[in-house]
């Protein structure tokens, strides 16, 4: 696998913001596998965030990025997956607290909760914050 190598999917209510980002990672020089919906018929999100969480688990990609109408319920099936730590952002702090603090390898985003520009911020500020382990590592421990 490729240490530079995303998987993403959403529903179909986040099609155009997901296709954003993953113009967006791309030009950061991320290779991103796109595995969602291509079109705009009602889909399940559980599904779409425990592919995109296995495709993690797996070690199929460094981190995963889903998106839902509110980010939540996505995020709460990829957490369902053993060794999958996600959390849903809608500030750049926040998703830079979640790599930092919890190492996190997937980020859940509200595509009805945040416009495009917050959204690429929020993926920037996710995507070069590093973990800081010490006493965090205990807590990512306890967690998993």
């Amino acid at each position: 696998m490729s240490s530079k190598r995303i998987v993403l999917s959403s529903d179909h209510a986040a099609l155009a913001l997901r296709a954003k980002i993953a113009e967006h990672v791309t030009s950061l020089g991320w290779e991103v596998a796109d595995i969602g919906p291509t079109t705009s018929e009602s889909t399940h999100y559980p599904l779409h965030g425990a592919a995109a969480a296995k495709q993690v688990a797996a070690g199929e990609a460094r981190f995963g990025i889903i998106l839902c109408g509110t980010g939540q319920g996505i995020m709460m099936a990829a957490n369902k997956v053993k060794g999958i730590r996600c959390g849903v952002c809608s500030d750049a702090f926040s998703a830079r607290m979640i790599r930092q603090h919890n190492d996190a390898n997937m980020l859940s985003i509200g595509a009805r909760v945040v416009g495009e520009d917050l959204a690429l911020d929020i993926v920037d500020a996710f995507l070069t914050a590093e973990f800081e382990s010490g006493r965090h590592q205990t807590r990512v421990e306890m967690i998993e």
